[in-house]
């Protein structure tokens, strides 16, 4: 309202004001998918949550299914990222603890259900691309590994599945949470077994 601001005001700027709120529905979509899983996600409650109006929800997204892919696959960049500390050991530590995590809120429950190919659909395919997201995620750190020599040559897809298969195991099984020590042991005896069996040049 200062006089400052008066030449600017008439001409809006297209970017802003809706920029900023379709990040803030797309923000509130990931928590409530978080929180609730995709079938317990209510279109009517990202509004309140998001802190804007219920037309600003419809006029961007007037598909219920569409807002949620979008929403997931912005989600999908903080879920598929494996730290570079320079120590495969931890790193993939941390990953697997993240991973354990994920998997016992209700979206990696729904991200779990998505797997199963049960029926297409556009949030299918975006759970999907997730699930690709991670592990590429992991091999492009194994490779790297590689490459400095902290691991001997490994198909690192193989090294993905030896220690993400026990993380689904422990998790899906539901009788004990999975820990760091359970993480830390894992790949210990993953990465040994990998230098161990290394063929010797």
């Amino acid at each position: 309202m200062a006089d400052g601001t008066a030449d600017r005001s008439p001409a809006r700027r297209p970017g802003g004001r809706n920029a900023r709120v379709r990040a803030q529905i797309l923000a509130a979509t990931v928590e409530l998918v978080a929180r609730d899983g995709i079938a317990g996600f209510r279109y009517e409650e990202v509004a309140e949550f998001a802190g804007v109006h219920k037309t600003s929800v419809y006029r961007n997204w007037p598909d219920r299914e569409e807002l949620v892919v979008e929403a997931l696959l912005r989600y999908a960049e903080d879920l598929a990222s494996v730290a570079d500390t320079g120590d495969i050991h931890r790193d993939l530590a941390d990953f697997l603890l993240a991973l354990a995590g994920g998997m016992e809120t209700p979206f990696g429950r729904t991200l779990e259900q998505a797997i199963q190919p049960a029926r297409q659909s556009a949030t299918v395919e975006a759970l999907t691309k997730i699930l690709d997201q991670r592990v590429a995620a992991l091999q492009r750190r194994v490779d790297t590994a590689v490459d400095r020599g902290e691991l001997p040559p490994v198909d690192s897809a193989f090294l993905g599945e030896m220690i993400s298969g026990p993380v689904h195991l422990i998790v899906n099984r539901g009788m004990r949470p999975f820990t760091r020590a359970d993480a830390e042991r894992i790949v210990g005896v993953v990465l040994a077994g990998i230098r161990a069996t290394a063929p010797h040049s």
